[in-house]
């Protein structure tokens, strides 16, 4: 089920964040607790549950047109529910009146390949990451 995170979900987000083998987050202190409450307070974050648990989300930078975060819980992935986190996170940038999304991830990933199939344009390389943008 899709749905909007709520303040009460932030050890649920992190949870799913930490999870994951691909894309780890080398450096915890880049992304703080005050980063996950502005996105959860602002229109940008869409968590997927299934049987009552936090299994994935996505986060929308209204700000810049950033796609902030995309990760779905081991066990859960190849069933469609990134895609539709994707798609929820466009939606938000494009009603926040962003015409081009962008984001980034690491080289030789599901997600690059994830990424590319979904249509997404690899446009260089940000912070030793593969930059990606697409039009909305």
């Amino acid at each position: 089920m899709l749905r909007k995170a709520v303040p009460s979900d932030l050890l649920a987000l992190k949870s799913v964040r930490s999870s994951v083998v691909e894309n780890v987050l080398g450096d915890s202190a880049r992304v703080t607790n005050d980063d996950y409450n502005w996105f959860v307070a602002n229109p940008g974050v869409a968590i997927w549950e299934e049987n009552g648990d936090v299994v994935g989300f996505s986060a929308a930078d209204p700000r810049n047109g950033n796609i902030w975060a995309l990760f779905v819980a081991p066990g859960f992935e190849r069933k469609g529910i990134g895609s539709i986190l994707l798609a929820e996170a466009c939606t938000c940038l494009k009603a926040a009146g962003i015409g081009r999304a962008w984001l980034t991830t690491d080289p030789n990933t599901r997600a690059e390949k994830f990424y590319r199939a979904a249509g997404w344009e690899h446009v260089g390389e940000k912070d030793g990451e593969l930059l990606f943008e697409r039009s909305l």
